[in-house]
């Protein structure tokens, strides 16, 4: 890291408290014709060690929110663990997944273009403060849109493991897709969605045909007490596609296993109200207790 600037807004996105350095990498600072800064220029500045205690303090509490935030977290918490810091992030969110959701009807979803839909005035693109300073005026109107749309806001969980020495290290941001595929799901499979209301622990598998995005259709089954499916077998109740007749992938495995695939839209209509399903633990306790089941 070259330079860092990170802004603590209040609830009205002003901001409250900050920390804005360039900062001395000890290496080549690499890309000079981008961001302008040069070894010179940087040989007397702090290093990340010497501001992370600013950091650490300005960074309590709050969710860490970025334009593509893993990219920013893995830089801060690599810097962090060389400087044997712990950074206090529980929480994270993406403005560029929230955007998505938005429907802005943008050619990209670049900060320039979201500063430029708003008009936002963005004076040194690449420059650290004002990228910053950018993106909380941006920050605003988008989760004002948010609420007036009932989205639903990309937050997700970071975490660190502290180990037996001591050392602190900061969990990679994996896609969620791939944390949800390993997720044991606390309800049993009631079987193959029947077109009348979903049951928690149906098998939901996801196709490429879809408007919305896969993150937030992750969310909308793991919350409802749905288990994602990464893959179709028989035992997947339904795949959301959004294609009346898919000729590859998910859908289409779908339609050769018999499997009902709703759209995009439906699956949204009908999550809201989840019929209750059986606990895994509910069911080994009646079976401990001597119940008999058939099971379908």
């Amino acid at each position: 890291m070259i330079s860092l600037a990170a802004l603590a807004l209040d609830p009205e996105g002003r901001v409250e408290h900050s920390v804005v350095s360039l900062l001395n990498p000890g290496v080549d600072p690499g890309p000079t014709h981008i961001h302008g800064l040069t070894a010179e220029m940087l040989e007397d500045q702090p290093t990340f060690g010497d501001i992370a205690a600013d950091v650490v303090d300005l960074l309590h509490g709050r969710t860490l929110v970025a334009h593509n935030v893993a990219f920013d977290y893995a830089f801060l918490t690599a810097e962090a663990e060389m400087a044997d810091t712990a950074l206090p992030i529980d929480t994270v969110m993406c403005t560029v997944e929230l955007a998505r959701r938005l429907d802005l009807g943008l050619e990209n979803l670049r900060l320039e273009t979201l500063a430029r839909h708003w008009e936002v005035a963005q004076t040194r693109a690449h420059d650290a403060f004002d990228d910053a300073l950018v993106l909380s005026r941006v920050l605003t109107p988008a989760l004002q849109r948010a609420r007036d749309r009932g989205v639903w806001l990309p937050v997700r969980p970071a975490s660190r493991r502290r180990w037996p020495n001591g050392r602190v290290t900061h969990e990679e941001l994996r896609p969620l897709k791939m944390l949800a595929s390993r997720m044991p799901c606390p309800y049993l499979n009631p079987g193959r969605y029947d077109g009348r209301r979903l049951v928690q622990g149906m098998r939901v598998a996801l196709s490429a045909e879809v408007e919305r995005t896969h993150e937030e259709l992750v969310e909308r089954i793991l919350h409802a007490g749905l288990a994602y499916a990464d893959a179709v077998d028989p035992e997947t109740s339904l795949v959301i596609c959004n294609a009346a007749e898919p000729e590859q992938g998910k859908g289409y495995q779908a339609r050769e296993l018999g499997v009902p695939t709703v759209s995009d839209k439906e699956f949204m209509d009908s999550v809201a109200e989840v019929a209750n399903g059986t606990g895994i633990d509910e069911f080994e306790q009646s079976v401990d207790q001597g119940q008999q089941f058939a099971l379908f």
